[in-house]
This record gives structure tokens, C-alpha cells and sequence, in this order.
């Protein structure tokens, strides 16, 4: 049997592909390459009124990279609306492989010492493809959200690939795309060269 490492799993990226599990204790995984693909036009971010408000007062310290691990950890747990989830054991290890070679990156949201939001993804090109996120407080996605557009912005990023839609992220501005056009956008996000790291954080 093949070997399916994290260069193959770079490469279902460059394909449009992506990989999941049925469940957190199902050790097999496949991949997905759905009609209709969720992404968040970069410069089209919706941020309500309440969240701006929200941000202009909170106590949240927000890193990048700072808890790889842990994030993976948090969006793998069962949560209150979230009992199952698609990350297993081998998700988990290939991804840690992919931040280990600069792939894939996490943002943090911290209150005081406790990680209480973040999201991880995996970087190509010009292109994000965001994997998951979790919240353990109030707006802590959300916030977790903001600061990896502005990051993805600045770095020169022109994708940011969410796979499907959910009621969370139509708040935010996501939208939906026809695989084929999903593919346009990707090909010229894979011909760009963005660095996610722009100082130290």
C-alpha cells in the first residue's frame, strides 16, 4: 500500500481535495471534492456591529502558532452541539506534520492562561484552507476568524478555502461556489507566494 504522507496530503490540497473521517474513532479517512465548496472572499469579511463592539473591549490575547497542538486537540473534543467530530488520531498526527514543515498554522485566542477559541488550517500558495475551529466562550471563534482574514490580508492571501457552509460562517460573509469555479479561484491562489508569518507574535 502507498504510503500517505503529509507531501501527499499538500498535493489533494493542489488538487481541490480534502481529507475527513466519519467519525473521531474511525480510523479510516477519505477525501471530499463536494459540488458546492464554502469560501470567504477575503475582502468581504462580515463583522456585525455587536462584534466590532465586542472586540473594542475584550480581554483576549490572540497568537499564531503559539499552541498548535492544543488547538487540534480543542476542535477534536466533543463539545455542546458538537458531540462527534471528523478528526481522528491520523487527522491529528498528519497535521502536526504539516505545522512541523510550516503548512499548517494555528490562531489562539487566550483568556489570561486558558485557550478558550482558535481554528488551524493548512497553507498553500496564496491559498488557506481552514480545517476546523472551536469556541469555549462567548464570540472566541469568531474572534479567532477575524485575525486570521487580517493575517491572510496582509500576507498576501486570496482564498480562504472553509469547504462547506454553516450558519456561523454565513454571519461572517461566506459564501458558496460551484466546484469549477472553486478550481479557477485555486489555480491562481497556488501561483502566489504568501508568507503567513509576517513578525514575531
Amino acid at each position: 500500500m502507498k504510503r500517505f504522507g503529509p507531501e501527499e496530503l499538500l498535493n489533494c490540497y493542489r488538487r481541490g481535495v480534502f481529507p475527513m473521517a466519519d467519525s473521531r474513532d474511525d480510523p479510516s479517512v477519505y477525501l471530499l471534492d463536494p459540488d458546492q465548496r464554502g469560501i470567504i472572499p477575503l475582502g468581504n469579511l462580515h463583522i456585525s456591529r455587536s462584534l466590532k463592539k465586542f472586540m473594542r473591549n475584550m480581554d483576549f490575547k490572540i497568537t499564531f502558532d503559539h499552541a498548535f497542538a492544543d488547538v487540534i486537540t480543542k476542535c477534536a473534543e466533543a463539545a455542546p452541539g458538537r458531540e462527534n467530530t471528523w478528526i481522528n488520531d491520523g487527522i491529528e498526527f498528519l497535521y502536526g506534520q504539516l505545522h512541523a514543515m510550516g503548512n499548517a498554522h494555528s490562531v489562539e485566542v487566550w483568556e489570561g492562561e486558558k485557550l478558550v477559541g482558535g481554528l488551524y488550517g493548512v497553507s498553500v500558495g496564496g491559498a488557506f484552507f481552514g480545517e476546523s475551529m472551536f469556541s469555549r466562550t462567548t464570540n472566541a471563534s469568531k474572534v479567532a476568524l477575524v485575525y486570521l482574514v487580517r493575517r491572510l490580508n496582509e500576507a498576501g492571501y486570496v482564498l480562504l478555502d472553509t469547504q462547506f457552509i454553516t450558519d456561523h460562517l454565513k454571519t461572517m460573509g461566506a459564501i458558496e461556489v460551484s466546484r469549477a469555479e472553486y478550481h479557477d479561484i485555486l489555480e491562481k491562489a497556488l501561483k502566489i507566494k504568501a508568507s503567513f508569518h509576517l513578525a514575531p507574535n
